[in-house]
């Protein structure tokens, strides 16, 4: 065979086994990335070899080792074919400007060899099928997933091998031969992975922040969304109907609690619609119309006072405390803000829980939650013991809230603006690093 003949032989193995491994590293990268919905929409529409990559994807973890032995075998045969390949091409060339020394014809086509066939192996057996399959991962795996198959259908004894012998040596170390692909993800990778989505456009702010909800949704009890008791309107019924009816129009609401006396001696809920039922000119017994009450601890989490809502048709729910009080009411779209934010029909006229009042101060109401202020000012107001604004300030302070307290937390500082029975009902909240800031600008 000639010369020549030999020298493109060598070449041409070199170039096909950059491509190879360029090859395995793509189906490897696309395996990982590719998701199972979308290769199934692309079998349902008939893509080519769509389904094959789907028969390759359920043998994921075997499959994955079969791309490893096929880069590995690419390398290994590219270190042995490439440098003398491109040596030989060499050897003429360096003979042809004079260099007939042995020693330095082989050393430079030696270094200039392992530089083209590294370069080569790094940018067109690695880089370019990575980015390619992970920008590209549905459509990588299907044009790579016949070639696959044979493979590992070839490799497959040889595969099992070398899964037993890892299996074995990582047994010898403790570790469970669980697949790692097989483990799920955690809440936390979960949203990771939702706000890398957000980031790059794929979520709208509103699906984010919905199913970033839903994460907390399970982690929320009835005592963090409730309205308590000091802000509960409610029906006597010891009153006249008149004045039943009054405290319907001045709530607005369409269900009121009716008791006795007090809101701890509860009789049930009336619903505004059973008085539209009732004749005109004939005064409702209220008694009559009470629907009989519900009650829910305070530790009750949110998905299961959601189905008792849509289980019992009831929505409104009353909620007690560790001593069997009435510590505050529920109702169903307490039970839904928590999940799409403040939902307001044309009776409400709810101001925002953080209002901005100048530089660096925030008119905050009392009845706040805790994460609703951090989030939104930017603090990290914790405790044990109580959820609001109002209880942080009364537990700091050990006494009862009077007008004009102010309270020193961990970079801002709290004073109470309004009182209203004996709690802080409005509190000004102004931080500490915005002051010194807007201080040091006005000395400067």
């Amino acid at each position: 065979m000639d010369s020549w003949m030999i020298d493109v032989i060598w070449i041409l193995g070199a170039v096909g086994l950059v491509v190879l491994n360029g090859f395995f590293v793509a189906a490897e990268f696309a395996l990982v990335k590719v998701r199972a919905g979308k290769l199934a929409e692309a079998a349902r529409l008939g893509k080519p070899f769509a389904k094959t990559a789907q028969w390759v994807m359920f043998r994921l973890d075997k499959a994955l080792s079969a791309c490893q032995l096929g880069i590995t075998l690419a390398s290994l045969g590219l270190g042995w074919v490439g440098e003398p390949a491109v040596a030989r091409l060499l050897q003429p060339l360096l003979h042809g400007i004079g260099i007939k020394s042995s020693v330095v014809v082989h050393t430079l086509a030696f270094i200039v060899g392992f530089t083209i066939i590294t370069a080569s192996h790094l940018v067109i057996g690695e880089q370019a099928p990575k980015i390619y399959a992970i920008r590209k991962p549905g459509i990588t795996l299907r044009w790579c997933a016949l070639p696959l198959k044979w493979f590992y259908l070839v490799s497959y004894p040889f595969l099992l091998l070398l899964n037993a012998t890892t299996m074995r040596i990582l047994r010898r170390f403790g570790i469970a031969s669980a697949s790692e692909h097989d483990a799920p993800h955690s809440e936390e990778e979960i949203r990771g992975l939702l706000s890398q989505a957000h980031s790059h456009g794929d979520l709208t702010r509103a699906e984010h922040s919905l199913l970033d909800a839903v994460f907390e949704f399970d982690d929320t009890t009835c005592r963090r969304i409730m309205v308590p008791r000091v802000d509960v309107a409610f029906i006597d019924q010891t009153k006249s109907v008149a004045d039943a009816l009054d405290v319907f129009r001045k709530c607005k609401h369409t269900r009121l609690p009716l008791c006795e006396g007090a809101i701890d001696n509860v009789l049930g809920f009336v619903h505004i619609k059973d008085l539209l039922l009732v004749p005109e000119g004939k005064d409702p017994d209220f008694q009559k119309l009470c629907r009989p009450p519900r009650y829910v601890p305070e530790t009750m989490i949110l998905s299961k006072l959601l189905n008792l809502f849509r289980g019992s048709r009831q929505h409104l729910a009353f909620v007690q405390d560790e001593h069997g009080g009435i510590s505050g009411i529920v109702t169903m779209e307490d039970v839904l803000e928590r999940l799409v934010g403040e939902v307001q029909d044309e009776f409400d006229d709810e101001t925002p829980v953080v209002v901005p009042d100048g530089s660096g101060s925030f008119l905050v109401q009392g009845s706040a939650l805790l994460e609703e202020v951090n989030k939104a000012i930017g603090l990290e107001l914790v405790s044990a013991e109580v959820d609001t604004l109002a209880g942080l300030v009364s537990e700091q302070l050990g006494r009862m809230v009077v007008q004009g307290d102010r309270i020193e937390f961990d970079g801002a500082i709290a004073e109470v603006v309004k009182v209203k029975r004996f709690r802080a009902d409005l509190v000004r909240v102004s931080v500490a690093d915005a002051s010194a800031a807007e201080s040091d600008s006005t000395q400067e």
